[in-house]
Formats: structure tokens, C-alpha cells, sequence
């Protein structure tokens, strides 16, 4: 079979490797192992979230080029492919043979998208309904949307799992929550070099209510911080060119900013535990699901004269960010470590199979 996404860094493999090519090994005993190895069907939502399933004892097809997406294929940018990884478009990962052990999607669309492939499958909630309605302006009534989503998870026995409890609440499934992770061991040393805050976010601005934008701006505006991510409508702000450069960035400054509407998103994303374990301290609104502790690995306030005097703090002060960022690197690792996202998500993964199987 051929036609997949090539093979050249971070572990891709072109599927006619594993159905009728030449994939070199050192030994027979070698080829037998990995043809053995269980496989997930992932539909890629956001790569730094699906490059955390490489800790996981699978092989993994990432479907890519989905409808939405500003990138067609992998964006390296912010991951590189995991390890142990292939690149499909929806139409090979439907027409392929493999049995996968188990189908991963993140949406509706997902779903319906993997309607005619048989096979256990998750659903894996990112985001509030509340947050998706303030985004992107939908009209649709919140209800009707959980009804409907209910209906279909019922009827093909999809089991679902959602990143946190105010996701999985705002949706109406509470059942199963995994946090996602990050692998402290994986960021450098930080220098603290740079007298500069840091936020990471792409489409900021179409984002300004959900991240609290009126209050980033009021604590930070006379501060210098610095803006991260794909946002087209901001001249000069731009994502990195790859991971490493993001490791990079954050080592070298003094403090991290994450402000969100507590009825809309998490009090941390992704973006923030990643700067945690860089080793910054986090500066953030008051918000019931923060990892922050004021003043022991960040500080927390809705006070922007407040913030903005913190800020100043850290950026007057290189050893205080570096013993309030040794803090939150503790932090991180002790309540989103790998480990535990491996543990549960899988425990996830084999719900899902007894869903299947009961239906």
C-alpha cells in the first residue's frame, strides 16, 4: 500500500513498510515483536497532546490533514512525530487492514468520521462547551449539543474521557478524567537571562475572553512579556520553528503568564505546565483548578496592579524566579508526571475495549 506521509524524522514510518516493504531489522525475533505491538488509531486534535501518547505501550497511526487544522499535515513546530509513529490521511486510516486495539478521537466530527471502521474507540473531551460557544460564536442550544453527544457515544459504545473535571462537567462526563502530562526530564536547565515574561497561545485574540485578555492586559501591559504562537492577526508574533526552540525560549526567561475564565477553562493548559517544568514561576488569575500556590511557585491574583508588581519582582530578581521555579518544577512533576498519565490513560484505553465488547 502506498501513498502515506513520509518517513524521515521523529519515527514515521510509511505504512508499505509494515504491508509488503522492506523495513530493516537486526533480526527476525526483531521483525516479530513489532508486528506483534498493539496499534492506536489517533485522529490528531492538537500535537502537543497526542505526542504524550509515545509514552504509552503502543505503536500509533496519527490521522492528519482533518478539516480545521492550519496545518495540513504534522505540525513539527510544536512536537515532533512520536516515537513509533505513522502519518495517515483519514481515507488510508479507513482502508487499511490493521485491527487497532483501540481508536482515539477528540470531537464529533471524529466520531462520525470513524463511523465505518469497527473497533473500540475513545473520545477524548479538550475543551468546555461554554468555551467552544464563546470562541467560536455558535448558535446551537448547549443542551440539544450534550443530547446529541450523549446519543452517539451511547450508540456505538464510545467511552469517554475528559482532560479535566471542568471539561468533563461542562459536557456532562464525569467518569473517567486523565489530566494530560509533561516529562520534566525533557526541559534544560533555565537561565533566567532573559528580563522578560513569557505567554504561549495561538489565536490569542479570537481567545481574549475565555484567557481573561482584558486582564493580561491591564496587569502586563506596561511589562515586557512576551507573546508565543500562531497568530496571524498579530504582526511580529510567531509560533517556534520547532520544539527545541520552545525549550529554549522558556529556559531563558523569568516568569510564565496563564489567565483564564474560571467557567470557561482550566486554571493551566498545556503551554503552562511545560513552563513549570522549564522552571518558571507562573503568574496567574485566581481560578479553583491552578496548580499555583501563591507565592511558593508562582503568585495568583485578579488584582492587576498586583500581577504587574510580581512581575516586576521576578524580573528585578533572577534568583527569586529561580527558587520559585525550582518550586513549580516540583510541582509539575509531582501532580502531572508521565507516569501517571500512563498508568490512567491507559486504564482509559481498557474501558474503552469493555465498552466495545459489552455493546
Amino acid at each position: 500500500m502506498t501513498g502515506l506521509i513520509g518517513a524521515s524524522r521523529g519515527g514515521r514510518r510509511a505504512l508499505g513498510s509494515q504491508h509488503g516493504g522492506h523495513m530493516k531489522s537486526k533480526s527476525s525475533k526483531t521483525k516479530t515483536k513489532r508486528k506483534s505491538r498493539r496499534r492506536l488509531l489517533v485522529l490528531n486534535c492538537h500535537e502537543a497532546w497526542v505526542y504524550q501518547l509515545g509514552a504509552l505501550d503502543f505503536d500509533l497511526d496519527i490521522v492528519v490533514g482533518l478539516k480545521g487544522r492550519h496545518t495540513a499535515t504534522w505540525d513539527e513546530r510544536m512536537r515532533p512525530v512520536p516515537p513509533r509513529a505513522r502519518l495517515l490521511t483519514l481515507q488510508q486510516a479507513l482502508a487499511v487492514p490493521t485491527e487497532y486495539y483501540c481508536m482515539v478521537a477528540h470531537n464529533i466530527s471524529d466520531l462520525l468520521d470513524l463511523k465505518q471502521r469497527k473497533g473500540p474507540r475513545l473520545l477524548v473531551i479538550h475543551s468546555t462547551l461554554d468555551g467552544k460557544y464563546a470562541e467560536q460564536g455558535a448558535s446551537a442550544d448547549p443542551d440539544e449539543v450534550r443530547r446529541t453527544l450523549r446519543t452517539y457515544v451511547e450508540m456505538t459504545n464510545t467511552h469517554v474521557v475528559a482532560v479535566s473535571e471542568l471539561k468533563g462537567r461542562s459536557w456532562g462526563f464525569l467518569d473517567d478524567l486523565v489530566p494530560f502530562s509533561v516529562d520534566v526530564s525533557a526541559y534544560p536547565e533555565p537561565t533566567y537571562e532573559l528580563a522578560e515574561g513569557l505567554r504561549i497561545s495561538n489565536f490569542f485574540t479570537q481567545r481574549r475572553n475565555i484567557l481573561m485578555g482584558e486582564l493580561h492586559a491591564a496587569a502586563f501591559g506596561r511589562v515586557p512579556v512576551r507573546l508565543v504562537g500562531h497568530n496571524p492577526d498579530l504582526p511580529g508574533v510567531e509560533a517556534a520553528k520547532d520544539w527545541q526552540q520552545l525549550k529554549d525560549t522558556l529556559s531563558k526567561h523569568r516568569f510564565y503568564v496563564h489567565t483564564a475564565d474560571p467557567a470557561l477553562e482550566d486554571g493551566y493548559n498545556m503551554a503552562a505546565l511545560e513552563a513549570m517544568a522549564a522552571g518558571l514561576p507562573v503568574l496567574s488569575n485566581v481560578h479553583p483548578s491552578s496548580p499555583i500556590t501563591d507565592g511558593v511557585d508562582g503568585f495568583v491574583s485578579n488584582d492587576p496592579a498586583r500581577l504587574e508588581q510580581c512581575a516586576l519582582r521576578l524580573l528585578d530578581d533572577a534568583e527569586l524566579a529561580r527558587q520559585m521555579g525550582t518550586r513549580a518544577r516540583q510541582t509539575v512533576a509531582e501532580r502531572f508526571g508521565v507516569d501517571k498519565f500512563r498508568r490512567e490513560f491507559s486504564a482509559s484505553i481498557e474501558r474503552a475495549r469493555a465498552a466495545y465488547r459489552a455493546g
